[in-house]
C-alpha cells in the first residue's frame, strides 16, 4: 500500500464533511491522528461489513463503558474473530486485512490478537504485514493487538523479535522494540521487563545505531521506560553503547534515553 500523502486537518472541527463521509464509508485512509479519531466506527461497520456481522459489532460498541477509539477497535476485532469462526467464514479476514480503510485493517489486526486458538508464532507471522503497513495507525494497533500474548510468552517472543530487529524494513524493526516497551502507551505494562530489562538486550543491541529515526525514537523510549524502575541498567548500557558505537544515531538514542534521569 502506498503511503498516504494527503494532508489532514489539524483539529476535528476542521475535517470537512466530504472527507468525513469518505472516511466513514471506508473509501480513504485517515491522513493523521485527528482524522483517525474522527471516524464513526458504527457508520464504518454499516458501510463495510457484511450484514451478518453488523448487529453483533454494533451491540459490542454500545455495551462499552468507555467508547474510546482503541476500545471500539478491539471490541470489533473480538466480535469478528468469534463470529467468523462460528460462521466458518475464511474470507472475511482476507477481505479486511487489505481494505482501503486503515481503521478496517486495524479491526483485522485485532482479529489476530483475539484468536485464542493460534500460537504466538502464528500470531506474529500473521501480524507482520500489519507491522509493516504504510499507515501509522495500523502499525500502532499491530503491536497492541498481540502485546498480551507477547507479555505472557516472552521466552518465545524475544528470539522471534530478535530476527525482526534485523529486518530491512524499519517499520518491522520498530515493532521489535515498540511491542515490548516496559511501560508503553495506551497498553498494559510488561512487569517482567520492568524488573529485568536485560531480557530485551538481544533486540536492543541490534538497534543501538539504527539509521531510522522512527526506530531510534522507539529504542530511546524503551530505555526511558526502563529508567523508571532500573536506572542503573539504563545508565550502564548507555555508557557502554557510547563507547562501542560512537555514531550520531547512537548518540541521539542515548540522549533521549537518559532524558528522565537528567531532570
Amino acid at each position: 500500500m502506498e503511503e498516504n500523502k494527503r494532508k489532514g486537518a489539524k483539529s476535528q472541527k476542521d475535517v470537512s464533511d466530504s472527507i468525513l463521509e469518505q472516511l466513514n464509508n471506508g473509501l480513504i485512509e485517515s491522513a493523521n491522528l485527528t482524522e483517525w479519531l474522527c471516524i464513526d466506527h458504527i457508520s464504518l461497520i454499516k458501510n463495510v461489513l457484511p450484514t451478518a456481522y453488523q448487529e453483533d459489532c454494533i451491540n459490542s460498541i454500545e455495551d462499552l463503558k468507555s467508547k474510546s477509539v482503541m476500545s471500539m477497535i478491539k471490541s470489533i476485532g473480538d466480535v469478528l474473530c468469534i463470529s467468523s469462526k462460528q460462521k466458518n467464514d475464511k474470507k472475511l479476514f482476507d477481505q479486511l486485512k487489505t481494505h482501503k480503510s486503515d481503521s478496517v485493517r486495524c479491526w483485522a489486526a485485532y482479529i489476530i490478537g483475539s484468536d485464542k486458538e493460534i500460537s504466538l508464532y502464528k500470531k506474529l507471522e500473521l501480524i507482520q504485514p500489519f507491522a509493516a503497513d504504510s499507515h501509522f495507525g495500523v502499525r500502532e494497533i499491530s503491536w497492541m493487538a498481540v502485546r498480551e500474548d507477547i507479555d505472557e510468552n516472552l521466552d518465545i517472543a524475544i528470539p522471534i523479535l530478535q530476527v525482526w530487529s534485523k529486518s530491512d524494513n524499519p517499520n518491522i524493526r520498530r515493532f521489535s522494540s515498540e511491542s515490548i516497551r516496559p511501560n508503553g502507551i495506551w497498553c498494559r505494562k510488561i512487569d517482567k521487563l520492568k524488573a529485568n530489562p536485560e531480557i530485551a538486550l538481544p533486540i536492543l543491541q541490534n538497534l543501538k545505531s539504527d539509521i531510522s529515526k522512527y526506530v531510534q525514537d522507539s529504542v530511546a523510549n524503551w530505555l526511558n521506560d526502563a529508567s523508571k524502575t532500573k536506572p542503573e541498567f539504563v545508565t550502564a548500557l548507555c555508557r557502554k553503547w557510547g563507547q562501542e558505537s560512537p555514531t550520531k544515531e547512537t548518540d541521539y538514542i542515548i540522549r533521549r534515553a537518559l532524558r528522565s534521569l537528567k531532570k
